[in-house]
């Protein structure tokens, strides 16, 4: 019998997907089935062994969708296993890598019913010329740790493969000897 799996994310500006993208593709690699799908379009887990779920961190929180895929699914979601993931740092800084552990470690505890297989915190893309306005407005004030920030792509994608490869094997039953 095989594994099913659930890669689940919110993403405000396509970053996660990707990642999520990779992750999925790095489950079907190591031959676990695997279903791809925005957190939002997410109605029912009673089909899937497993549930990844990613999204990025914005102003110090996880991506609301994230959170409340959590609520609306905790009694499902405590059945299954589950591993998430973040994006969040937009540098190589260890400090701010620090700072985006210490955040997701803050959201999660929100949940104190989830026991994750796996934590990860990836790096994150940021594009200025690509926000909304809202964030546009919010990234220009000179209080924002983004003002004046420039773009950047700090997201290891040989990182993300290994960890969904590692994921993988945690997830392959037992094979007969």
């Amino acid at each position: 019998m095989q594994t099913k799996v659930l890669v689940a994310y919110a993403s405000k500006y396509g970053s996660a997907q990707e990642v999520a993208e990779e992750i999925a593709a790095t489950l079907r690699e190591n031959d676990l089935v695997v279903d791809l799908k925005p957190v939002r379009e997410v109605r029912t887990l009673e089909e899937y062994a497993v549930a990844v779920l990613g999204a990025p961190l914005y102003m110090l929180h996880w991506h609301k969708e994230a959170r409340g895929f959590l609520s609306r699914h905790h009694e499902v979601l405590m059945k299954l296993q589950v591993a998430v993931f973040a994006l969040g740092p937009l540098s190589n800084r260890e400090e701010e890598w620090k700072e985006a552990r210490a955040q997701f470690d803050k959201e999660l505890a929100k949940f104190p019913w989830l026991t994750p297989i796996a934590i990860e915190i990836f790096g994150g893309k940021f594009d200025p010329k690509k926000l909304h306005l809202p964030d546009k407005i919010i990234v220009s004030l000179p209080a924002s740790p983004l003002h004046e920030i420039p773009a950047s792509d700090v997201r290891n994608w040989t990182a993300i493969r290994a960890w969904a490869s590692k994921l993988a094997t945690q997830l392959q039953p037992a094979l007969p000897q």
